[in-house]
């Protein structure tokens, strides 16, 4: 198995990926490390389908928070598939999810199943914590 498919080689794609396209906002690295026709398999509401669409999530979000900085606590890989647990912060400048701009800090956990192809995301089931990040928006009341 070539590099680009091994274990090793998904692992380092997910890396760059975190660190070039979410930490850096160098969107045009997803090109490299994203299949043109990636599927998102649980979309936020109104994300498009493929690798633009993934551009244009990360890039809504860069523009939500502006400095977002995703880390990944653990990951574990095996065979196609890296799993990632992560977390990420930032602070609300923009509008996300329908929520205008707060000011506020928030710190989201959440787990990513990521499927590679020939060295090349091709598809990703996320899962956020996304009440405890609306609770730290403000939009929903704590417990």
């Amino acid at each position: 198995m070539s590099e680009s498919g091994s274990v090793s080689g998904n692992v380092a794609v997910i890396a760059r990926f975190l660190e070039e396209v979410i930490n850096q906002g160098r969107l045009e690295q997803a090109d490299e490390l994203v299949a043109v026709d990636f599927v998102e398999l649980d979309p936020l509401s109104g994300q498009r389908q493929g690798r633009e669409g993934l551009k244009e999530v990360i890039g809504m979000m860069r523009t939500a928070f502006p400095d977002i900085h995703w880390v990944a606590d653990e990951t574990v890989a095996s065979g196609d598939k890296v799993v990632t647990r992560f977390t990420w912060t930032g602070t609300h400048r923009g509008t996300f999810l329908g929520v205008p701009a707060t000011g506020r800090r928030v710190n989201v956990k959440g787990v990513v199943i990521d499927r590679l192809v020939g060295g090349k995301m091709m598809d990703s089931r996320i899962l956020m914590d996304n009440l405890t990040m609306m609770q730290e928006l403000g939009v929903i009341p704590r417990a």
